[in-house]
């Protein structure tokens, strides 16, 4: 048997399982593609300003990329219920990895920022692991209390207490964007499992409110934020300069961009062109009918995510694909709604595109968890 047949029978699906879904798998190939291209030309300029080599950034993703890839097709070839097994091991990491970003000698400071910690001389953000980890445990948790749920001593309360331990370490780094995305996710899976409607609604009220007056009592950093949103002109050279910038590259795109690698804001003015601030260098270079076109292609990805989560075989299926969906939909939207100042600035990466190995691993591991629970679906996929 040829080596080519080996790896052929090793993806194939079992006898209990069928085809993954197809529409799902183009979806991530072609974002992993488009992400690459876009990521070299926008990180070209600051690459080799910073390093001296114009693929800096590209080359450093293109191996996180592989290793995510490798680790998507064996992830993928696992039965997904085999997680379930480890869901309290699951619960223990999330809570240590949150915790090694406060240990010196490990840790990695970026600004106000303690969500890095540095092994074997590369920078690792645990949080993005821990949407998984604690994803795992959650629907385990879920699926244990069915028919529970909507009472509040078995459903609510001991669900926000589990949230209360996670969210109470991010907010410490802090890491605000990353925490919203874990509990945007997590209540949608909450729902979907059975969870009742009014004591998310009640849950997600206070919470807000709880919110407002923690950025009041802020009263910078986060207060500055919400303040370019409001008005980006009322300082533009310093706390509002990256939102101006980015609202500079996105209106001179036009229609159909400058061109691919013919863009004017990647030359040292929109910070952080490889990451958070990628989509605006996308919409100045390809301009804004390929850059809706990008988007469909992260609606496709989602529509895709939701059909798998509504066949899934089990409350743990569901409730898995359901977080992994809520979880990529809701990243996508905090970073584009923030660099075209639909909502304010979040500072998290764009799935697929925005530089970052911890996220394009932890991507793809949740990516092969998905397929996975595709090819156990109750419908052949269309």
């Amino acid at each position: 048997m040829t080596i080519a047949k080996k790896i052929k029978n090793f993806f194939s699906p079992t006898p209990s399982e069928h085809e993954p879904d197809r529409w799902l798998l183009f979806s991530v190939g072609a974002l992993l593609i488009i992400g690459l291209v876009m990521l070299s030309s926008a990180s070209a300029v600051v690459s080799y300003a910073k390093f001296g080599n114009t693929y800096h950034y590209f080359i450093r993703q293109l191996i996180a990329a592989g290793i995510g890839i490798g680790l998507f097709f064996i992830v993928s070839r696992i039965d997904y219920r085999f997680w379930r097994k480890y869901a309290v091991w699951m619960l223990l990491a999330s809570v240590l990895l949150l915790v090694t970003v406060f240990i010196p000698g490990l840790r990695a400071d970026h600004g106000t920022a303690r969500s890095w910690i540095i092994i074997f001389g590369q920078s690792f953000q645990p949080a993005e692991l821990v949407k998984i980890t604690f994803l795992i445990y959650l629907a385990t948790w879920l699926e244990a209390k069915k028919g529970q749920l909507n009472q509040a001593g078995t459903g609510i309360f001991p669900f926000l207490a589990s949230l209360t331990v996670i969210g109470a370490l991010m907010l410490a780094q802090p890491d605000f964007g990353t925490l919203f995305i874990i509990l945007f996710a997590s209540f949608a899976a909450f729902f979907v499992a059975g969870g009742k409607f009014t004591h998310i609604l009640l849950t997600i009220l206070f919470a807000a409110l709880a919110a407002g007056l923690l950025f009041y009592a802020q009263s910078t950093y986060q207060n500055d934020r919400f303040r370019c949103y409001q008005d980006p002109s009322y300082d533009t050279q310093e706390e509002c300069y990256q939102i101006n910038q980015s609202l500079i590259a996105v209106g001179s795109g036009g229609w159909a961009g400058r061109g691919l690698g013919q863009s004017r804001q990647k030359f040292m003015y929109l910070p952080e062109v490889w990451g958070d601030s990628i989509f605006p260098i996308v919409a100045e270079e390809i301009g804004f009918l390929f850059s809706t076109a990008l988007i469909a292609l992260f609606g496709l990805l989602f529509i895709r995510g939701l059909r798998v989560a509504q066949n899934a075989p089990d409350v743990f299926g569901s409730a898995l694909a359901t977080g992994i969906v809520a979880w990529l939909l809701v990243q996508t939207f905090l970073n584009i709604g923030g660099m075209i100042n639909l909502i304010p600035m979040t500072g998290v990466p764009l799935p697929f595109v925005s530089a970052g190995g911890s996220s394009i691993i932890s991507t793809l591991l949740a990516i092969a968890i998905l397929v996975n629970i595709s090819k156990h679906g109750k419908y052949e996929r269309r």
